[in-house]
């Protein structure tokens, strides 16, 4: 499903180049559920926005299901793709502020020039997967952050995406809540979907089936683990 060779990638620091990721080699099929752990400045997040598509390597090769992703693509193209492979899911939520939580799962299927009674429908749908469809009407300030994460979720699924990727999905809630999200994701996982968590919680990284340690921007270490499988 995801397949990266030698990545490197560098930030300009005023006169001096940064080096992130010093060669990034990593294979995730499809299915798996990969925690990336590491600590500040381990190129965690970086990595992150090269397979979101939100940032580019200065080299190496990225392939997303077949699909290999250049380094200039344009704007349009990008989104796209993102839009065709990829749901986000973010420890902030990002829920748009004026649109309620139906409008908010709807969204990504406006930009597949999907209709609005259809998409409506659709994202109606998934906020039912989530136990929501009771807040369908509700704006986002009008939940708490557990439902607002499952907002989230619901708004990733809805284009019924390859690859979730989530970027501290859980360091906004506290136990009970991180507990049901992570159930669920745990859910979609067993129902095939390939999903990859950046945390710094050990917690939350033993839910998942693999873990990736990023250390100084290389893969410290890459290990399958017996995963707590939430009830």
């Amino acid at each position: 499903m995801i397949s990266l060779k030698n990545i490197q990638k560098y930030y300009d620091i005023g006169q001096n180049k940064l080096h992130v990721l010093k060669g990034i080699t990593l294979e995730i099929k499809k299915g798996e559920m990969v925690a990336i752990m590491g600590s500040s400045g381990s190129g965690k997040s970086t990595l992150l926005n090269i397979l979101g598509i939100l940032d580019y390597a200065d080299s190496g090769e990225y392939t997303l299901d077949e699909v290999k992703i250049e380094k200039n693509l344009s704007e349009a193209k990008a989104a796209d793709y993102r839009n065709k492979f990829l749901g986000f899911v973010f420890q902030s939520f990002n829920l748009i502020g004026f649109k309620n939580a139906l409008e908010n799962v709807a969204l990504p299927l406006y930009y597949q020039k999907i209709k609005r009674a259809k998409r409506n429908a659709i994202a109606l749908e998934y906020l039912k997967r989530v136990n929501l469809d009771d807040r369908a009407t509700h704006m986002p300030n009008e939940l708490s952050g557990g439902q607002k994460q499952r907002v989230a979720i619901a708004r990733a699924l809805v284009t019924r995406p390859k690859v979730i990727l989530a970027d501290e999905p859980t360091g906004a809630l506290d136990s009970q809540t991180t507990h049901e999200v992570m159930k669920f994701l745990q859910q979609i996982n067993n129902e095939g979907k390939t999903i990859l968590i950046v945390t710094h919680e050990p917690d939350v990284a033993k839910q998942c089936k693999r873990i990736i340690h990023l250390k100084d921007g290389i893969i410290e270490s890459d290990e399958i683990i017996q995963q707590e499988v939430l009830t």
